[in-house]
């Protein structure tokens, strides 16, 4: 059991902290009190109190705390940002990523992952209905929020204050999707829609055919299945290269069985396709006898688009004091995605009762092609790249639940959870193509220096998960109500990567070398022997690992009205988990990457809140908690992985162990109206043996990034939210409203490096080295960025359904990854500069207008993103010399979109 000194100082910080209200509310109860429902409690105060079974007694006054307090924020004590279905249908966004980037504290990573506070991905975690989801990912246990589609979300919350009912992991936020819930009455909507983008529809782009018809919708037509001859020869568990186990004819026939033509070849279109999407969702209500109704409620969504990116990719490194590049790109990139999703649900309420059953699907597509040429350090000559990958993403999560309230007030309340969730990542045929330019000026392709790949990958996770928790308000006069439960989780995830090159041995003939891919790669060349198949496939465990995490958690929480103003909360959860991740060595060809012993801690985690309503709709927050952050099972993995999101080779690191983080947080609420209010808040958080990602060396032209634990990091900031509806000035608008709607936040972080303080890195097998080689003391958390605003302005008409929204973003620059630093006899001398990326601002507009037609509500929708064009920009500067490792123009994307209510 671990309790660290500065546990043991929270605890008493805590018991202080509540002392003086309890004695408050115990001196007290001699007066009258006021008795309220727990949904009622904090919000009213009664002046005078009617006693238990006595003759009725006037009311002298009854004065109203929080009318315009949102439900949510009214009966959590918690710091918390809440987006309702209002939200997402004013912002027209498509994705729960998406919805998260108008929220304050909150920026988006490569369209997927969010970050809270200035803390990246890692320090963040998602719950669909507070069950945790499985990751398709293999490089993050997170799970991207771009899985899920706005339409069958109901609410998005996000908790920046922590609970000892909520999962333990805990850094920046926990981010809670709400599914689409049981409706009241029957309802039918369809969507269409159809939209592009100004740097990709019906402009020049790469492609290749793939599956054929079927690849529109996601889903492979067995183009990209395993064949027959390898499945076999993968089962024998011995690797496929001719010698030992496997005779030359034997290859040659798992060569020839390889697809060939619809993935290697890489075509041009000179008109890109529009995108396009239709969704359906329906549901009703039914009495099925003595009180008891059944809801049902169904939804199904499709959706194909296309982005192309025409851009630069950059290696460099400092020299003489300058950074300066060393291998030089132009790159154009086509992805079609494809997403098909749906949900059922179903409940029965019943006398204070519901037991509900959810499922959800969701399958997620990236068909890429990918072309690059440019100057290569690593060959000393112009090269080309060509590349088709398929990446197919699919998730299905089943909910069962139940909540039961007994007693007229609803005294006791009982709500319990099991859910089972997997996902997968499948990438069949990642196809890679290099080429050479000769002397002549012409692409050649030898099959020795210039190589080809072919690799298979697939990532499966589970997760397993059940929970109960109790509420109980004591029959005592001072209002008290006391929460317990338990919680268990297991998850399991295994992933392997195959690759395989066909090389020459030098007998490719000379004319073959100018070849189309597909003759080049033939059947004929492969039988003649001028190419050999070779796996090429990491031993030792370098290329599949299995992983597991299993937590079990017990909290107790206690929360009362301490006073006629004051609400407090306190509690602790006791949780115990193992984590660990085993490579495997496929072809017991020797001992596996160095490994570490799984990662078994057991935490109390306390955590406190207070809210003091001191004035009418005006609230005083302040949160306490100690909190942890496990290693993502990549990061635990020694193997290598290429990075699609930043096209970076990443290697784990055994060595790494748990984060732990002191939370403080303080927030000022003033709700002005139903949907109006105004917040500033203040936060703090400092972290133990935070994971950063740092370059680990070179691996061929491109560095390679690895993960340590730095010694220590402080994050602190400030928030503001603002929201206001103003009536409109202008008569031609009718009955419409303006609506301002802005969110700032600075916060500053800080990596503290002392003298002796050391990390452990997988190069150093697990001895330490010092941590200041690897980290700058007084440099920033990667992924913070120091400012961040949303801004919002709109106009909008309830009656008409119509509105027209804008929508400002901004996200200062922000390290993606560590540099490398070095040492002279005067100090420190920079190798490679930080990972920069500048996310910018970004401009949208969206517009509603709703219409009556043939008895039918229709509503048009209109959204444009990214009017100012800002484009995707990660880079190294030093010197006054710059690198660009990434940059593209992302384009000005436009949809339109036609949906009828029935």
């Amino acid at each position: 059991m671990k309790l660290t000194p500065a546990r043991t100082g929270l605890f008493l910080a805590i018991s202080a902290l509540l002392s003086p209200g309890v004695a408050l509310g115990q001196a007290g109860t001699a007066a009258p009190q006021s008795q309220s429902t727990p949904a009622q409690t904090g919000a009213v105060q009664a002046a005078t109190a009617a006693a238990a079974p006595m003759q009725a007694t006037d009311l002298d006054s009854v004065k109203v705390q929080g009318e315009y307090i949102p439900e949510p924020m009214l009966l959590s004590s918690a710091v918390m940002s809440h987006v309702s279905k209002e939200d997402l249908d004013r912002q027209g966004d498509s994705t729960a990523a998406d919805a998260l980037t108008r929220v304050a504290g909150i920026s988006l990573n490569h369209g997927r992952y969010v970050y809270v506070r200035g803390l990246n991905e890692r320090y963040s975690s998602a719950l669909l209905n507070n069950s945790p989801l499985p990751s398709p990912e293999p490089l993050k246990r997170v799970v991207p929020l771009d899985l899920f589609p706005t339409n069958v979300l109901e609410t998005i919350e996000v908790r920046k204050t922590y609970s000892a009912t909520m999962p333990g992991e805990f850094g920046g936020g926990t981010i809670n999707l709400s599914s689409a819930v049981v409706p009241e009455e029957a309802f039918l909507d369809i969507k269409l829609g159809t939209g592009g983008n100004s740097e990709t529809t019906f402009q020049a782009g790469l492609t290749h055919y793939g599956g054929g018809d079927s690849d529109f919708f996601g889903y492979d037509d067995g183009t990209r299945k395993v064949t027959a001859e390898l499945k076999q020869a993968l089962a024998t568990g011995n690797r496929i290269t001719p010698g030992r186990d496997f005779s030359s004819d034997e290859v040659k026939k798992i060569a020839r069985s390889f697809t060939n033509a619809p993935l290697n070849l890489l075509q041009a279109t000179d008109s890109v396709d529009p995108d396009f999407n239709a969704e359906i969702s329906m549901g009703n209500a039914f009495d099925v006898g003595s009180g008891a109704r059944l809801g049902l409620v169904a939804t199904a969504a499709m959706k194909n688009s296309w982005r192309t990116q025409i851009g630069v990719q950059q290696d460099g490194a400092v020299e003489d004091g300058t950074m300066t590049v060393q291998s030089d790109y132009d790159f154009m990139s086509t992805t079609n995605n494809a997403t098909v999703n749906g949900l059922f649900g179903a409940a029965v309420d019943w006398d204070g009762h519901r037991v509900g059953l959810m499922t959800m699907y969701v399958h997620d597509t990236d068909k890429e092609t990918r072309s690059s040429e440019g100057y290569s350090l690593l060959t000393g000559d112009n090269v080309r790249d060509d590349t088709t990958h398929w990446f197919e993403r699919e998730m299905i999560n089943t909910q069962l639940t139940g909540q039961h309230a007994f007693g007229e007030y609803r005294d006791l309340e009982i709500d319990w959870r099991a859910s089972h969730s997997r996902a997968s990542r499948d990438a069949p045929y990642e196809k890679g193509f290099r080429y050479r330019e000769d002397a002549e000026g012409f692409w050649q392709h030898d099959a020795s220096q210039a190589q080809n790949y072919t690799r298979f990958s697939e990532v499966n996770e589970r997760v397993d998960n059940a929970g109960v928790d109790v509420s109980w308000r004591l029959p005592v006069e001072l209002d008290v109500t006391m929460k317990f439960g338990g919680a268990w989780s297991d998850t399991e995830r295994d992933a392997v990567s195959r690759e395989f090159r066909l090389l020459s041995l030098g007998n490719l003939p000379f004319y073959e070398r100018y070849q189309r891919p597909d003759y080049l790669l033939s059947d004929y060349n492969i039988s003649q022997g001028y190419l050999t198949l070779r796996e090429t496939t990491g031993g030792t465990g370098a290329a599949a690992y299995d992983a597991s995490l299993e937590t079990q958690a017990a909290y107790v929480e206690a929360e009362s009205q301490l006073t006629g103003t004051v609400r407090a909360t306190l509690g602790v959860r006791y949780e115990d988990a193992t984590q660990e991740v085993r490579p495997i060595d496929l072809f017991g060809e020797g001992q596996p990457l160095p490994t570490a012993a799984p990662l078994e801690n057991d935490y109390f985690l306390p955590a406190l809140s207070l809210t003091w309503n001191f004035a009418d709709n005006q609230q005083l927050r302040f949160g306490a908690s100690q909190t942890i952050a496990r290693p993502q099972f990549r990061e635990l993995a020694p193997q290598q992985y290429l990075d699609t999101d930043s096209d970076r080779l990443v290697i784990g690191n055994p060595f790494l162990v748990d984060s732990e983080l002191l939370n403080l947080d303080v927030r000022y609420e003033w709700y002005f109206d139903a949907g109006e209010y105004f917040s500033a808040g203040l936060f703090y958080k400092d972290i133990d043996k935070p994971v950063e990602m740092v370059l680990n060396g070179r691996s061929g032209s491109s560095w390679q990034q690895s993960f340590i634990n730095a010694p220590a990091a402080v994050v602190h900031g400030l928030e503001l939210d603002f929201r206001k509806y103003f009536g409109s000035p202008f008569a031609w608008t009718g009955d419409s409203r303006l609506f301002v709607g802005a969110n700032y936040t600075w916060s500053d972080s800080e990596v503290q490096v002392e003298e002796g303080d050391v990390a452990y890195t997988l190069a150093g097998n697990g001895r330490p080295q010092a941590a200041s080689e690897l980290v700058l003391d007084g440099s920033r958390l990667q992924g913070q960025s120091e400012h961040l605003a949303n801004l919002q302005l709109g106009i909008e008409n309830p009656a008409t359904r119509s509105q027209a929204t804008l929508l400002v973003g901004y996200a200062s620059e922000r390290i993606n990854a560590r540099g490398i630093n070095g040492y002279t006899p005067d100090g420190i001398v920079v190798v490679q500069p930080d990972y920069m990326q500048d996310p910018g601002t970004t401009v949208d507009l969206v517009l509603k207008k709703g219409l009556r037609l043939w008895d039918t509500d229709v509503t048009l929708g209109f959204e444009a993103r990214n009017l100012l064009g800002e484009e995707y920009s990660e880079y190294q500067a030093f010197g006054g010399g710059r690198a660009d490792v990434m940059r593209y123009d992302l384009g000005t994307s436009y949809s339109f979109e036609i949906s009828a209510s029935f």
